[in-house]
C-alpha cells in the first residue's frame, strides 16, 4: 500500500499546554478591574496556576475519562445491606480534588473571594464542567447555613476547606465536606411549594424526621444536603447529613441515577426519605426564604458556567480556524469565517464581563449592590444561559466534521450547554422572577438603571436602547406574556453598558451595532462588514502560534 495515502496534512494541532486564564483577555482584565490591589498579585498567581492546569494535557484527559466512565450506583453491599453509594472514575476525584484545593468552594470569607472564585470557576470548568455541580452546591450552601449560627459553625469550615476527602464518614472526622441539594419533586418540579415530603418534629430542638421522595437530588454522593419539606408550620428548609454523628448512616435511599443529556461525569439521583433525620435550618414555614440565597448563588454559577463553555468553544473555533487552510489560505483570514468568529467572540466576552461584574457585587455586599443583584442575577441567568447552546453549536460548526466527533471535545460542550438554562429555574422562571422584582422592589430597578446609566452618552445606540427599555418598563400590567422580550432587552442593555465602559472600542462598537442597533441577522456571522472584526477575533484567540 502506498505510504503517501497516510500522509497527514492540514490538520489542526490540539489546543493544549496553555494557560486558560492568561489567554482570556476579557477575564484577566475583569479580575484586574474588580480586585483590590492588595490581593491582585496573589489572585493572578493562583489563577495562573489553575489556568495552566486547566489547559494541560493531563486535565483534558481527566475530563474525557470522567465522561467516558460515568458514575454508577451501588445500592447494597455483598451481604444485602443498603449502602447507597455512588462510585466515580478516579479522574472525577482528581478533577474535584484539584478544584477544592484551588478554593472553588471558598468565596464567602476572604477578600475579593467571589471574584477570585468566579474567575477560577470559569477557568477550571473549561477542563470539565460536570464536577462543577458539587462545587457550586457546596459554595452556595454557606449563606443558607448562616441563618443558624450553630450549624454554620459546624459546617462552614468544612464547606470552605481546601481539602477534598472522598468517602462517607461523620463530618467531625473529615477535613472537608461537600453539599448537595434536594428541592424538586415529581408532582411539582419548580413549584416547590407543592412539595409533599413531610417533616415530623422530634423532641430535640430543631430535629425532625423526613418522609418523601426527591425527584432531582443534586450530587447525591455528598456529605450533606439542604432540602425542602412540609413541617407543621409550613414549607421549611432542612439539613440532611449522609452520616450521623455516631457513625450510623442516615436513611438516604438512592433509587436511581438520572440518565442525562449531558453532564455525564456528574451524578443526579432520585432519593427516598423514610424516617430520615434532619436538622431545621431557619424558621419553620420560611424554607424558601432560607434557601433563596443558595438559589441566587447557584444561579450566578449558571451564568459563570455558561460563560466558561462559551469561552472554551470560541477558543477552540478560533484555534481551528487559525491552523486550518481552505480555498487558498487560513480559514481565520476568510471574511465570512472572520465574521462568524467575531460574532461568537462578542457573545463570549459579554457573558464573561457580566458574570464578573455580578461576582464583584457579591464582594461589595452593600445595600445598593444587593439591590442590583436582585434583578441582575435572574436577568443574566435568563439571557447568558440561553445564548450558550447557540454559541457552542455555531463554534462546533466552525470545526466542520472534525467538531462532530467526540475526540474534538466539542460534542461534550454541546451536550453540556443547555443545562444551565434549566438548572435552578428555567427561562420562564427567571423572566417571571425579574417581573416580580420590578413590581415589588423599586430599589432593585433603581439600582439596575443606575448601573446601565453609567455609560449613557457613550454610544447613541445604547442611549436609544435605554429609552426603549424605559418605555417597556413604564407599564408592567399584563406584561407576563412579553416577559422574555423585556428581560432579553434588559440583559443586552446591561451588557452593552458594561462593554462600553470596559471593553476595547472595537468590541463595544460591534456589540452595540448588532445587539442594540439591530444591524444583525438571525444567525451568527451577520455583523456589519464595516466593523473592525479582525481585532475582535484576534482578541479572542489563544496565542499558541
Amino acid at each position: 500500500m502506498a505510504a503517501s495515502t497516510h500522509t497527514v496534512t492540514n490538520q489542526v494541532p490540539p489546543l493544549a499546554g496553555y494557560d486558560v486564564f492568561s489567554a482570556d483577555l476579557a477575564l484577566t482584565e475583569a479580575v484586574e478591574r474588580h480586585l483590590d490591589p492588595g490581593v491582585l498579585d496573589e489572585a493572578r498567581r493562583e489563577l495562573g496556576e489553575l489556568g495552566r492546569s486547566a489547559g494541560s494535557v493531563q486535565a483534558q484527559a481527566w475530563g474525557a475519562r470522567a465522561n467516558e466512565n460515568p458514575p454508577t450506583l451501588r445500592t447494597h453491599d455483598r451481604y444485602g445491606n443498603r449502602v447507597d453509594e455512588v462510585d466515580f472514575h478516579p479522574s472525577w476525584h482528581r478533577l474535584l480534588g484539584h478544584a477544592v484545593s484551588a478554593g472553588l468552594t471558598d468565596a464567602w470569607g476572604r477578600p475579593g473571594g467571589h471574584v477570585r472564585r468566579a474567575a477560577g470557576f470559569l477557568v477550571w470548568t473549561q477542563a470539565e464542567a460536570g464536577h462543577g455541580c458539587p462545587l457550586s452546591m457546596t459554595h452556595a450552601a454557606v449563606p443558607a447555613l448562616r441563618t443558624d449560627p450553630a450549624l454554620a459553625a459546624e459546617w462552614e469550615p468544612l464547606l470552605t476547606s481546601h481539602v477534598y476527602e472522598e468517602g462517607l464518614r461523620p463530618a467531625s472526622q473529615k477535613a472537608g465536606a461537600l453539599f448537595g441539594m434536594g428541592m424538586t419533586e415529581k408532582q411539582g418540579g419548580t413549584d416547590v411549594r407543592s412539595n409533599t415530603t413531610r417533616a415530623e418534629p422530634l423532641a430535640g430542638d430543631g430535629e425532625y424526621l423526613l418522609t418523601g421522595h426527591k425527584w432531582f437530588c443534586s450530587a447525591p454522593m455528598s456529605d450533606g444536603f439542604l432540602v425542602l419539606a412540609q413541617a407543621p408550620g409550613g414549607l421549611s428548609c432542612f439539613l440532611v447529613p449522609r452520616v450521623l454523628p455516631d457513625g450510623v448512616r442516615n436513611v438516604f435511599a438512592i433509587q436511581r441515577l438520572k440518565d442525562k443529556l449531558g453532564n455525564r461525569s456528574n451524578a443526579s439521583g432520585e432519593v427516598e426519605f423514610d424516617g430520615t433525620w434532619a436538622r431545621r435550618v431557619g424558621e419553620e414555614g420560611r424554607g424558601v426564604r432560607t434557601i433563596i440565597e443558595m438559589v441566587a448563588a447557584t444561579r450566578l454559577d449558571c451564568v459563570v458556567g455558561s460563560a466558561a463553555l462559551m469561552r472554551q468553544a470560541v477558543a477552540q473555533a478560533a484555534h481551528h480556524s487559525a491552523h486550518r487552510s481552505a480555498f487558498g489560505g487560513p480559514l481565520i483570514e476568510k471574511p465570512l469565517m472572520r465574521n462568524v468568529l467575531a460574532d461568537l467572540a462578542l457573545e463570549s466576552e459579554a457573558a464573561t464581563t457580566l458574570a464578573l461584574r455580578l461576582a464583584a457585587a457579591y464582594d461589595a455586599d452593600t445595600e445598593a449592590e444587593r439591590a442590583f443583584l436582585r434583578i441582575a442575577v435572574p436577568t443574566a441567568k435568563y439571557w447568558v444561559t440561553k445564548r450558550c447552546t447557540a454559541v457552542v453549536g455555531e463554534a462546533l460548526e466552525c470545526l466542520g466534521g472534525n467538531g462532530y466527533v467526540e475526540e474534538s471535545g466539542m460534542p461534550r460542550l454541546l451536550r453540556e450547554a443547555p443545562l444551565n438554562s434549566i438548572w435552578e429555574g428555567s427561562g420562564n422562571v427567571q423572566a417571571l422572577d425579574v417581573l416580580r422584582a420590578l413590581r415589588r422592589e423599586p430599589q432593585a430597578l433603581d439600582a439596575f438603571l443606575r448601573e446601565v446609566g453609567k455609560a449613557r452618552g457613550a454610544d447613541h445606540r445604547l442611549d436609544a436602547a435605554i429609552k426603549d427599555l424605559l418605555t417597556g418598563l413604564a407599564d408592567l400590567e399584563g406584561a407576563e406574556a412579553g416577559a422574555r422580550r423585556l428581560v432579553e432587552r434588559m440583559a443586552l442593555v446591561l451588557q452593552g453598558s458594561l462593554l462600553l465602559r470596559w471593553a476595547p472600542p472595537e468590541v463595544a462598537d460591534a456589540f452595540c451595532a448588532s445587539r442594540l442597533g439591530r444591524d444583525w441577522g438571525a444567525a451568527f456571522g451577520t455583523l456589519p462588514h464595516s466593523l473592525d472584526l479582525a481585532s475582535v477575533v484576534e482578541r479572542a484567540r489563544v496565542g499558541t502560534g
